[in-house]
């Protein structure tokens, strides 16, 4: 193989990574920021202050044609045991979640205070740390430490805020934020948040279309 051939495949193999590392560069900006104006990104919400200094954040968004009182319930009584996560359930299930989206509110579910525990598996969940009715709910907890009792390996708060946007809807933001406790964090949390994004997705038009749903039925019958 002459010279010439070696120099034109080795362009076109950096070529070919370069093009790669942008697109996925590209494609995670746009999951962390799916759904979500540059406004709301860059928008102080609650929370935020519980990992001031994030090293990670993920802001998605959705509109629904609802209000933030017909928003809310579906928001209280999230939670395995509970209204589940509106999101893939039998994905949620493989891993041994137990996971069931409810379809209606349930009166029993709407009570969350702040200490309560929104549990994502039978066996790990995650502490309230924030709840404004009609407004925001945050929940704070840190990743999974290992069987030796090494600390977590990052802090992370995951907040669910509800935002008036005219005519009768409403902006459902959803806003993760990871702070690093370790060198090695970032290597879990990067295909975490890729996980995260495809189950945020599914959980905002979850949310969205019960709620919808939920609403019109109520406009119908009043």
């Amino acid at each position: 193989m002459n010279s010439a051939v070696v120099v034109r495949r080795t362009l076109l193999a950096a070529v070919a990574a370069a093009g790669a590392v942008a697109a996925y560069r590209q494609g995670r900006r746009a999951q962390l920021a799916f759904g979500a104006t540059p406004e709301e990104q860059a928008a102080e919400l609650p929370g935020d202050e519980l990992v001031a200094d994030a090293d990670l954040v993920a802001t998605r968004a959705i509109t629904i044609r609802a209000s933030a009182a017909d928003v809310w319930p579906w928001l209280a009584q999230l939670g395995q045991g509970r209204g589940g996560f509106y999101s893939y359930d039998r994905l949620e299930n493989l891993a041994g979640c137990d996971i069931r989206s409810a379809d209606a509110v349930v009166p029993e579910w709407q009570g969350i205070a702040v200490g309560d525990e929104v549990r994502l598996h039978p066996e790990f969940g995650l502490p309230v740390a924030e709840v404004r009715p009609q407004e925001a709910l945050v929940l704070h907890g840190a990743g999974p430490g290992d069987d030796d009792g090494d600390a977590p390996p990052f802090d992370f708060t995951w907040a669910f805020v509800l935002r008036p946007a005219g005519e009768g809807r409403t902006r459902l933001l959803v806003r993760e934020r990871y702070g690093y406790r370790t060198d090695w964090a970032g290597r879990m949390v990067e295909p975490v948040s890729w996980v995260s994004f495809v189950m945020t997705e599914r959980m905002l038009r979850g949310i969205r279309d019960r709620a919808e749903r939920a609403a019109a039925r109520a406009a119908t019958s009043a």
